[in-house]
């Protein structure tokens, strides 16, 4: 499902957070979670994380995420494991996408670190109605 992301330029935190969620949804990432890490870490203050289905998926899902954030004004301010397949991860200061391949995922377990784990039913269940309404 091809979205689009308004303007995220001074965009908070959660909600650049949230938009990444959304776009990774929509581009059928697997076990997709959302994390407040504040607490946990100085590093951020939310981590996505996500599954997908291949390597192919891993990179087209994290270029498609880094195009349409571009699109809405904000660029990634680090960019690790483009070349590898496994795990790319897309720094963008306060948020931190992770993009696993199953295995590495499993491996990796970054779930562990901790952080309040957010209720993104509200992100999927908009998404379904976009999908729904863009059939008819």
């Amino acid at each position: 499902m091809n979205i689009k992301i308004e303007n995220l330029t001074g965009a908070t935190p959660e909600r650049m957070a949230r938009e990444a969620v959304r776009a990774v949804l929509a581009n059928k990432g697997i076990n997709t979670k959302l994390f407040n890490v504040t607490d946990s870490t100085v590093i951020a203050d939310y981590y996505v994380i996500t599954t997908a289905r291949s390597t192919t998926h891993v990179k087209s899902l994290s270029d498609d995420l880094v195009d349409k954030f571009a699109e809405a004004g904000v660029n990634p301010s680090h960019f690790e494991g483009r070349d590898g397949g496994e795990w790319i991860l897309i720094d963008y200061d306060n948020v931190i996408i992770h993009v696993f391949g199953r295995d590495a995922r499993e491996f990796y377990n970054l779930e562990r670190l901790g952080g309040e784990e957010i209720d993104i039913s509200d992100i999927e269940e908009a998404l379904d109605r976009e999908m729904s309404a863009s059939e008819n």
